[in-house]
């Protein structure tokens, strides 16, 4: 009796130790991998500012899917992001009067600290990261945030006929093509 419950116990610590072995390979592997990440500032915590912060969130992501989409390395979306600074800001200021707000938006591309985050099975370490930031008004609120490159957070909508749409997770892509190359 002795021998089964030796061998339960060291059959539970050998797979524990294993499953730690696979997550920490998994997080290695992707906090090597260069990300370039998005960080959408609210002018302040108010709801209204809130509100508009993901309406100018989703226009300036639509905006730039079709640009990013064609970006192969963080480098060239990186030059890509510098070459729409002026879009984006226009992006987000027709959005924002289009919603009754005086106030302007700034973006710009810069190095920035950001905590851990979780995206299904794939963590980013926390760090420091090259980042788009748009400030909306006074840029005092909270904020909304994820990976531009890969595209992390961008997904491609392809109608496939009639009233049917095919969603396509760019995350799951990525993620695919990355196991597969092993």
């Amino acid at each position: 009796m002795k021998k089964i419950i030796f061998l339960s116990s060291g059959l539970i610590l050998a797979t524990a130790l294993i499953a730690v072995s696979i997550s920490k390979t998994k997080t290695k592997a992707a906090s090597a991998y260069e990300y370039l990440r998005i960080h959408i500032r609210a002018n302040s915590n108010s709801k209204d500012d809130q509100d508009v912060k993901f309406k100018v969130k989703e226009k300036v992501v639509d905006f730039l899917i079709p640009f990013l989409s064609e970006c192969d390395t963080k480098d060239k979306a990186i030059n890509t992001l510098n070459g729409l600074i002026d879009d984006i800001e226009t992006v987000c200021y027709r959005e924002l009067l289009e919603n009754g707000f005086n106030y302007k938006a700034k973006a710009y591309v810069k190095k920035e600290e950001f905590p851990a985050r979780v995206y299904d099975d794939l963590t980013l370490d926390a760090g420091v990261y090259d980042a788009l930031i748009i400030e909306i008004g006074e840029g005092k609120g909270d904020n909304w945030w994820c990976v531009v490159f890969p595209p992390f957070c961008f997904i491609d909508v392809t109608y496939t006929g009639g009233n049917s749409v095919k969603y396509k997770f760019k995350l799951v892509e990525i993620v695919n093509k990355f196991k597969n190359r092993k």
